[in-house]
């Protein structure tokens, strides 16, 4: 398979900017312009629960404090990006972390915070374009993630995108179902799109790939 990513699998990584283009959406680098966005989506308690999680409870200028001291001072554990659609409206963000590279293997996480685009693939075709950037990028050989058992609609998108049941995790005093992809069944799922994915012309840091 063609290399459509610039960069070279090591450890820096994380230190190149991301700015990645299908023919549904855009997934790029966190800025401050999205902390409104941000800080309305993780006060949300809806959607707080479909992440596990608690609402966020602290005040927008304090949030607004925290996503600009994030920004410069980036976690060199993880990587967050935003997902844009095409004209350039901010829907979501999703990010990898817990990257072990001596096993090979790091976790993905995704949040369509936009309702207006749920059910629409806009989640599965991040996901798609998530993974070809981590696989191609950084030398993994498994990339998983847990997604709450009874959310039906991220378990039907993460396998659409690729990724497949492995079992069902207690943490927390809730339960989870832990699903993966590996390189091997990335590479497959690729292979059957031969000349699919293709190289930038004239850009540094960033692809443009297509998805079904």
């Amino acid at each position: 398979m063609r290399k459509v990513f610039p960069w070279h699998r090591e450890n820096t990584f994380l230190n190149n900017e991301v700015f990645i283009q299908s023919e549904k959406i855009i997934l790029r680098e966190k800025k401050i312009e999205d902390a409104p966005d941000d800080h309305a989506w993780r006060s949300d308690h809806e959607l707080a629960g479909l992440d596990a999680s608690r609402p966020l409870s602290m005040s927008y200028a304090e949030f607004l404090r925290y996503s600009r001291e994030e920004l410069d001072f980036a976690n060199t554990g993880s990587k967050r990006l935003a997902i844009d659609t095409l004209d350039g409206k901010h829907i979501g963000n999703c990010m990898y972390y817990d990257i072990d590279l001596r096993r090979g293997e790091a976790e993905l996480g995704i949040m369509i915070g936009d309702r207006a685009y749920w059910s629409k693939g806009y989640g599965t075709n991040s996901v798609e374009l998530l993974l070809d950037h981590m696989f191609i990028t950084i030398n993994l050989r498994r990339i998983y993630l847990h997604t709450l058992e009874w959310n039906q609609r991220a378990r039907r998108s993460f396998t659409k995108a690729g990724f497949r049941e492995v079992k069902r995790v207690g943490k927390g005093g809730k339960n989870f179902v832990l699903m993966q992809i590996l390189r091997p069944e990335w590479e497959s799922r690729r292979s059957v799109q031969n000349g699919y994915l293709r190289a930038p012309e004239d850009q540094t840091g960033s692809c443009k790939t297509g998805t079904p």
